[in-house]
């Protein structure tokens, strides 16, 4: 028996979910979990369907995206979800969907802004979107230098990744993380909800403000604050 048969459960389980809220289509997507005691991650295998995916399909890796244990072949992404575990040990999950408003940001070159309570509730700031790669960083290590572009972007714009869990990489799609492959997901899916909202909003009223900061900080304070008040 495998044993990282916990983390392949946690990793298939979460993968599920993706496809259960509707955040793929047919393969386009991945979770990830961590073990940061066995210093290993589990990555949902490339281009298996989500209804014929299985625990024992889940690949387990080190770090550096090495196999550790599975046969098939680990999602194209890999590198880039190894590169944030490396660089950011407080994550526990990594989560990347090609979900339609999520994505129509990244490739319209935009952060999501602010605008409403529902996006402050989870976040102060705008939601990033890296810049366009380099060519000489396509024609390279490209799922590794995506994960260079995310950490390049939250350094430019001082973002702490414990804050802020969720980034647009321009012209390809949403990635998010958090405590566990489960609030990563979570976070997928906040995000696709935001998207959504702020194009119908942009839509409705093209003029409209960033919201402002009292309202901002009210919403995200209440929830996450030292006197949070949200929840049970």
């Amino acid at each position: 028996m495998s044993i990282y048969k916990e983390l392949q459960r946690e990793c298939y389980e979460a993968n599920m979910q993706l496809d259960a809220l509707k955040l793929v289509v047919y393969t386009f997507g991945n979770v990830s979990a961590v073990d940061r005691e066995k210093g290993v991650f589990a990555i949902k295998p490339s281009g298996v369907p989500y209804e014929i995916l299985k625990p024992e399909d889940i690949v387990i890796l080190d770090y550096d995206a090495n196999v550790v244990e599975g046969k098939l072949r680990p999602s194209s992404d890999t590198k880039t979800h190894a590169y944030l575990y490396k660089n950011w040990e407080n994550i526990g999950g990594v989560s990347h969907t090609h979900a339609i408003y999520s994505v129509a940001w990244a490739q319209s070159q935009l952060d999501i802004p602010i605008l409403g309570t529902t996006h402050a509730d989870h976040l102060t700031t705008d939601i990033p979107c890296t810049p366009p790669m380099r060519d000489d960083l396509i024609k390279g290590n490209y799922e590794y230098n995506t994960g260079i572009q995310i950490l390049d972007c939250f350094k430019e714009k001082q973002l702490s990744y414990e804050e802020v869990e969720m980034i647009l990489i321009g012209y390809h799609g949403p990635f998010t993380w958090g405590k566990s492959a489960g609030k990563a997901v979570y976070n997928s899916k906040v995000l696709e909800t935001i998207a959504e909202m702020a194009y119908l909003t942009r839509q409705i009223n093209p003029n409209i403000q960033r919201l402002k900061d009292s309202l901002i900080r009210k919403h995200y304070e209440r929830k996450h604050g030292e006197n949070a008040y949200y929840g049970q």
